[in-house]
């Protein structure tokens, strides 16, 4: 039975290292939104349209990673998983395909997620570039794991 590998974290917390460990691990397909979205629209997409083009790539990446566990392909998720409603949608969607969602949570602290940012802001090939108050209005938007969610942690 193909897995589904979810993997849940706020920004800066390590998912996309995980997503690459997992990949290899499992000989899985990444779906890693952060790099499409950079190589389509740039590594600062503007704000007024960075929910749009998210929210459609996203929806193109959906039937793609479908298909890859419905020819039992394992699959990685590294989209983050911020609110409970998306976590849900994603593992009945994987159910319903027959697959089995793996739930993994990755954090830091504040700290540490703010010094990964800032290198990779830095470096010459980035994903995102995540501005300081970015990350600060953007922390109140996740909610935390349910005691009914099963999950890993790393």
């Amino acid at each position: 039975m193909p897995k589904a590998h979810l993997v849940f974290g706020f920004l800066g917390s390590g998912k996309t290292t995980l997503a690459k460990r997992l990949e290899i691990q499992h000989s899985a397909v990444r779906f890693t939104p952060d790099e499409w979205m950079a190589r389509l629209f740039g590594e600062d997409p503007p704000a007024d349209t960075f929910q749009d083009r998210a929210s459609a790539i996203l929806d193109l990446m959906q039937p793609i990673w479908a298909r890859c566990l419905s020819l039992g392909l394992d699959v990685v998720l590294d989209y983050g998983f911020w609110s409970r409603a998306e976590r849900d949608r994603a593992r009945a969607t994987v159910e319903d395909l027959g697959a089995t969602p793996v739930l993994w949570a990755v954090s830091c602290s504040d700290d540490e997620a703010r010094k990964r940012i800032a290198l990779r802001n830095d470096a010459a090939h980035r994903s995102l570039y995540i501005a300081s108050a970015t990350f600060d209005l953007l922390k109140a938007r996740v909610e935390p794991l349910g005691m009914d969610e099963a999950h890993s942690v790393v």
